[in-house]
Order: structure tokens, then C-alpha cells, then sequence
């Protein structure tokens, strides 16, 4: 009887006796041919002098005399804001503070700033590594910096930095960590400088007019929607064909016509993996290479790398990435038994999540830095401003996991995402690849190309899950001044009454002529401070009351002998017999006299 088969793209079931025998076969590299105008600008730019761009430039200039909010794509030059903010503020002895919100991007600023400035003059704070803490350049987590203001506050000290640079600012909307930012931004100190870093928001005068409202200083935004590279939308189709992705009217003709396909062919079954190291040489054969995958979990990140212990990477960089891991992992023997370190040095793959040991994701980041890598397979972390210089992305999956649940992406995660697409004086053209799949919505990925920037809100909410960790962390003072001054606090009352948000802005800006040198928070605390004195006056009024009473008890006591006559409030008359003592109260014992 002869064998029955069944065939997927790349992948062929042959059913035998017993158990069915896969057999891989190559994918043969093909695209559209209305591709071959947009391949041919792929390469790196010519080699120029940098020079700032104007948005750049403006923000420099804004932070001297103001808070900033830059919202720019990833990978158009953010980092040379700060970079250049906190080079003013050392030169004249202060001290900066740079809080991001991943360790992964943590590591990797503290490697990008000891070379600007001199690794002796940086230092790291983060949940795993706290080196040279005393250096007047400090790079860490969010929730080290709030860790730090709170400790400030409780022992009443000023937090000791003279600017506070939050990258990937657009995290205030994050529902699990947006809380953090939310808090840092009200408790900063009014004397330090803000400087805010983020991905494309559609909020962003909002956010500073709330600034404005609880820092009583001017919140300038700094917005730029231009991509320093331009990014393409591919499909790669199961057989091997690279398709556009969008064509005049929506979707590519091509691409409708594969997903209207009842049957279409797959890269592989539902249960597995698609094939990475044919998708590579696809990839690798049209010059689309590095590339980031970005995976639905940390095990699919990981389960990636056995799917392409058969790819041969390009010859040209081998030598070097193996020279380069050899010097990373010197001297540490457990680096050299890691079992990931196969799939790093004969393919030219890695996979990087939260999952892994610092150490070896230290490795990782400075490969991805240096270019050596052929593919990353990764979760979101990278997407937030690792500097890994892909030239394209290439996406699994159009949901994500936040924490409790998938949910779709949406549009400000989409160009975050795709930010990674393309670098700035390294590539003239970036690629965002589609494979389609059993959690690809290609239509909503279609969309999110061409969608504009989510707004930016509030995760205060209060529910049981906040009051507790509130309550853990505050006391009930300070939960209602965080309250009364977050970011819903203010969108609450700009929705409600639209004009209020200009009151409020111009009586801010009217308190804070009176605090030029202020080290307090804002105007409310400057108001907190006139609740104090006012209290303490009545306090002082109520004390003067009781002691004047006082003393004219004594007074009487002191006349009051036995067998002397007094009167009551009354007009009665009563004679004195004898001292006593009640409830510790001096008085007298008297009997009354009545008259006749």
C-alpha cells in the first residue's frame, strides 16, 4: 500500500507504520517582483558628520529653562537629549538621575553613557546590580528612583539630583507599572529639571498640562513624527514568497487572496514552532538580516533556538562573534557551561527575556549592540529602547500577554515595536515582516500601520488591589495627596469642566512666582506648609486660652484658707474648710452659708 502524504509549507508529514517521520524541506527564496525597487535602497547611508536634528536642538534648549516632553519614534536620537541635558547639569557640578523602566535597557545605558562620559562617573542602580552609587550619573529602574523618594520624604531630605531624565515615559499609561511614574512625577521635587522620553503619544500636551498643574513651572512638548528611517510592511507568505503587505486600497491583493484561501498552507503545525532557520536563510537571501523576532512568551523565545541549530550563519561575522563571545565570557565558568551558548556561536542566534541570568543577558545585549547577531528571538523588552541595530522586525503574533491575559496590540506598542526596524546612520531602509499564523490577526496588523498614536491615561485606579498596595507603601496622608493630584484626578476635572484646566494652569503658574527657589514638591506643598502654620496658630491660641485659666485657678487657690468666704458664679456664699486633692485637681472642701 502505498504511503499517504500530507504537505505544509516547509514541512512534510509521511505516514508510515508506526510513528509519522517529519521531514524538513527548504523554502525556496522568492519575492514579488514589485520589490525589487524597495530592496534595492537597502544598505547603510553614507558616513556623515552627525548633526542634530531641529526637535533635538529645541529640546536642549527647552530644558534650560523648563520641564520637557519629547515624543519622537524610537531610534530617531532621544538619547542625545538627555545625553546632552545631563552634560550641562554635571559640567556645573550637579548630578543626574536616568530611569528607565527595563533592567535590559538599564544595562545598556550604563554601557552607551561610561562611554560618553567615563565609566568612573556613572554608576547602576537596579534590582540585580548597584555599582559606584556615589557617581554623578546615575542609571536605574523606575521603581529605584521612587524607592529613593520615598526615602527622602519619610526622613525629610531633598533627593540628592539635580535632573530627573524618565525614558519610555509613555509607560505612565502601563496598567501594571504606570502607578510608578505617575508617582515619581508627583513627588519630584520642584527644583529639579524633568525630562521625558517617549514613543509617539497622542496625549502629549495633556500630560504636560497636567505637569504644569502640580509642579507650578512650564511643561514644554517637543513632538516629532518623522521616522529617520522608513519603514516597510512585508508578508512573508508559507512557501518562501516575500509579499508587500499593504497595497493601495488596504491590504495587498495577494495577501487577501492567501487569507480568503480556505485551506492555506502554514509554516507549521498549530502546536509547533514555525521553521526559524528557513525563515532565516529567506531572510538572510534577500539582505533583511540582523532581525528581532518578537515571541508570544519566554519558553517560545527559548524552544526558537533548537529550530535553528541547522543555520549557517554569513561567514563574514562568524570569526568575529565567536572572538567577541570568547572575551565576553572569559573568566566566568558558568557562562561557558550556559546551554544556550551552542545555538550562540554556531548559528548566530539568542534569545533574550526576563527570564535569563543577568550575566548572560549582559552578553546578549552587548552582541546585539555590536551587530554580531543574525536573529534575536525576544519578548517585548527589547522593544523598549534596547539599541539592538536590526534591520527588520518580524512578528509571530499581533497580541501580547500583560501580565494577566493576551490582549491585542495596540497602536502606541505597534510603533514602539517597529521603532526596532531600521537605525539611524546604519540603515537607509527598515523591514516589519508578517508571518502569518494561528495567533496572527493580519488585518488588525495592517491597520496598526497605518494608525496614529493611542492616548496616554491613568492606571490610579482605585480598587482593592491599589488600596492595599497603596496602603503598604503610604500613609493616609500621603494616598490622598497622590489622589488628589494624579493625572484622572486632572482629567477628571478637564472633562467635567473644560475651563477649570485653564484656571488652574494660569493660578499655578501665578503660585509659582512666589517659589523661585523652592525645594518643595509644587504649590500644594507650599499650601500644605500655610495649613501647617495655621494650624499651629490655632493650637497656640487654644494653649494661651487654657494656661490664662490656669493661672487664674492658682490664683484663687492661693486665698482660699480655711474658714475664708467666697462666692460662686452665682452670688452664693460659701465657707472654706478645708484643701483637697480630686483626680489630681487641687481644690477646696466648702460647705454653703445661707443667709437669713
Amino acid at each position: 500500500m502505498a504511503p499517504q502524504s500530507t504537505r505544509r509549507a516547509g514541512l512534510r508529514t509521511v505516514k508510515r507504520r508506526g510513528k509519522p517521520r517529519r521531514q524538513r524541506i527548504r523554502l525556496k527564496p522568492e519575492a514579488d517582483r514589485r520589490l525589487k525597487t524597495v530592496f534595492a535602497r537597502i544598505g547603510a547611508p553614507e558616513k556623515r558628520p552627525f548633526r542634530p536634528d531641529a526637535f533635538q536642538i529645541d529640546s536642549v534648549k527647552a530644558m534650560q529653562h523648563a520641564d520637557c516632553l519629547v515624543c519622537a519614534p524610537t531610534g530617531s536620537g532621544k538619547t542625545w537629549i538627555a545625553q546632552e541635558a545631563i552634560r550641562r547639569i554635571t559640567e556645573t557640578g550637579g548630578k543626574a538621575w536616568y530611569a528607565s523602566p527595563l533592567k535590559a535597557l538599564t544595562n545598556s545605558k550604563l554601557i552607551e553613557f561610561g562611554h560618553v562620559f567615563g565609566m568612573e562617573r556613572v554608576g547602576i542602580l537596579t534590582g540585580d546590580r548597584k555599582e559606584n552609587a556615589d557617581a554623578p550619573i546615575i542609571v536605574g529602574t523606575t521603581e529605584i528612583l521612587r524607592n529613593q523618594l520615598y526615602d527622602a520624604m519619610s526622613h525629610g531630605t531633598d533627593l540628592d539630583t539635580d535632573l530627573v531624565v524618565l525614558d519610555e515615559a509613555h509607560f505612565l499609561g502601563d496598567e501594571d507599572r504606570g502607578v510608578v511614574w505617575e508617582e515619581i512625577m508627583i513627588y519630584l521635587p520642584q527644583r529639579v529639571p524633568l525630562l521625558l522620553l517617549s514613543a509617539t503619544v497622542g496625549n502629549a500636551q495633556q500630560i504636560a498640562d497636567w505637569l504644569e498643574s502640580i509642579r507650578a513651572k512650564p511643561c514644554r512638548v517637543i513632538e516629532e513624527k518623522h521616522r529617520p528611517v522608513p519603514l516597510f510592511p512585508l508578508f512573508f507568505h508559507p512557501s518562501g514568497r516575500l509579499l508587500p503587505l499593504l497595497g493601495a486600497k488596504g491590504l495587498d491583493k495577494a495577501v487577501v487572496r492567501y487569507l480568503k484561501d480556505p485551506n492555506p498552507p502554514v509554516l507549521g503545525t498549530p502546536r509547533r514552532l514555525p521553521p526559524f532557520s528557513e525563515i532565516l536563510r529567506v531572510l538572510r537571501r534577500f539582505d533583511l538580516l540582523p532581525a528581532i523576532f518578537f515571541m508570544k512568551s519566554r519558553a517560545d523565545c527559548d524552544a526558537a533556538l533548537a529550530c535553528c541549530i541547522d543555520y549557517e550563519p554569513g561567514p563574514d561575522n562568524h570569526q568575529a562573534l565567536c572572538d567577541a563571545v570568547d572575551a565576553l565570557i572569559s573568566g566566568q565558568t558558568h557562562l561557558r557551561r550556559h546551554q544556550q551558548l551552542r545555538y550562540l556561536t554556531e548559528a548566530g542566534v539568542a534569545a533574550h527575556h526576563s527570564g535569563q541570568l543577568p550575566a548572560w543577558k549582559l552578553v546578549i545585549e552587548q552582541l546585539m549592540t555590536a551587530g554580531l547577531l543574525e536573529a534575536v528571538f525576544a519578548t517585548s523588552t527589547v522593544a523598549a529602547g534596547v539599541n539592538f541595530p536590526a534591520r527588520s522586525v518580524v512578528f509571530l503574533n499581533s497580541d501580547r500577554y500583560n501580565g494577566r491575559r493576551f490582549v491585542p496590540l495596540d497602536a502606541t506598542q505597534f510603533h514602539q515595536t517597529t521603532g526596532r526596524a531600521g537605525r539611524r546612520g546604519k540603515d537607509r531602509i527598515g523591514f516589519a515582516v508578517v508571518l502569518p499564523g494561528r495567533f496572527m490577526d493580519v488585518r488588525l496588523m495592517a491597520d496598526l500601520f497605518k494608525a496614529s498614536p493611542e492616548d496616554v491615561l491613568s492606571q490610579i485606579k482605585v480598587n482593592f488591589s491599589m488600596v492595599l498596595n497603596l496602603l503598604l507603601s503610604h500613609d493616609l496622608g500621603q494616598i490622598k495627596e497622590v489622589l488628589q493630584r494624579s493625572f484622572a484626578a486632572y482629567l477628571d476635572v478637564v472633562k467635567q469642566r473644560p475651563e477649570l484646566g485653564k484656571r488652574l494652569k494660569e493660578a499655578t503658574r501665578h503660585v509659582a512666582e512666589f517659589l523661585p527657589e523652592a525645594v518643595c514638591a509644587g504649590p500644594d506643598a507650599a499650601l500644605e506648609l500655610i495649613r501647617t502654620r495655621r494650624a499651629a496658630a490655632l493650637e497656640r491660641t487654644e494653649l494661651g486660652k487654657t494656661l490664662r485659666q490656669q493661672r487664674s485657678r492658682l490664683s484663687k487657690l492661693a486665698h482660699l484658707d480655711p474658714g475664708r468666704l467666697f462666692l460662686d458664679r452665682r452670688g452664693r456664699m460659701y465657707c472654706v474648710l478645708q484643701p483637697q486633692v480630686r483626680r489630681g485637681q487641687r481644690g477646696v472642701l466648702a460647705c454653703r452659708v445661707k443667709q437669713r
